[in-house]
């Protein structure tokens, strides 16, 4: 007993070793709101997209186009888009050096470089181009054709936003620090990320990374994005005789 009660101690206590955990309430929720968006609902919004594209029960390709992980990654996104918002409108016109004012200064000045991230993620997002293909009516569009323009949102959306998310847990570390949070705080965080990470493991090697391209339009080599290779690393594709993008990307 006294060992548990010494380990609730230890997890209750602020990171410093400070008898008291002390924080201004404008300080608490632009925290939960930032861990909510970026720690949280933007990571499984990120893995919905890349590992969720064609499920177990979906029978592809025979079904394709299945939107649920678009819905989920569009919630997601949205939702820690809002939240982050919320927290950054919080902190306005505050002085929040406290005590670890280095800390604070790197803080401040990287989380408003993840904040620009997220919103040129959406902004790209908007200028992402049109759809096209069998189940579009106007047929020609810069997904299904493959387009500059739909490369270079490809490029950019896929390489930001991760660069973000792994950006945001330095952050998020950096303001748990500023704000001498409670130790079980960052012991949950990390056990989250890490759970995360196995996930992405699992489905990785399951090989759930499959090309958006041919989760929508199937592997028919007659669809002019079956002749590219498919964008961003790990990305799957079965073998399909005569393309250039059969297996992987690396």
């Amino acid at each position: 007993m006294n060992a548990l009660a010494d380990a609730m101690r230890w997890l209750l206590a602020p990171m410093s070793g400070a008898p008291v955990h002390e924080i201004a309430p404008w300080a608490a929720w632009h925290a939960r709101c930032m861990v909510l968006a970026w720690g949280v609902a933007m990571p499984a919004g990120a893995l919905a997209a890349r590992y969720f594209k064609v499920l177990p029960d979906q029978g592809w390709p025979g079904r394709l186009d299945d939107r649920r992980w678009w819905l989920a990654h569009r919630a997601l996104q949205w939702s820690g888009v809002a939240l982050m918002t919320v927290g950054i409108v919080l902190v306005l016109g505050r002085d929040a050096s406290g005590s670890s004012a280095g800390a604070a200064r790197w803080h401040a000045n990287a989380g408003w470089t993840v904040l620009a991230m997220g919103w040129i993620q959406v902004l790209g997002a908007l200028l992402r181009g049109t759809k096209g293909g069998p189940t579009d009516r106007r047929m020609r569009g810069d997904h299904y054709d493959v387009t500059r323009r739909r490369i270079w949102f490809e490029r950019v959306h896929k390489g930001l936003g991760w660069a973000a998310l792994f950006g945001a847990v330095g952050v998020i570390g950096l303001g748990l620090v500023v704000a001498d949070a409670p130790r079980w705080m960052g012991v949950a965080l990390v056990a989250w990320w890490m759970l995360l990470g196995r996930l992405a493991w699992r489905w990785q090697r399951a090989g759930r990374c499959i090309d958006t391209y041919q989760a929508i339009w199937g592997p028919d080599p007659a669809h002019p994005g079956n002749r590219r290779r498919p964008i961003g690393w790990g990305v799957h594709r079965p073998a399909v005789p005569g393309t250039v993008s059969a297996g992987k990307a690396t």
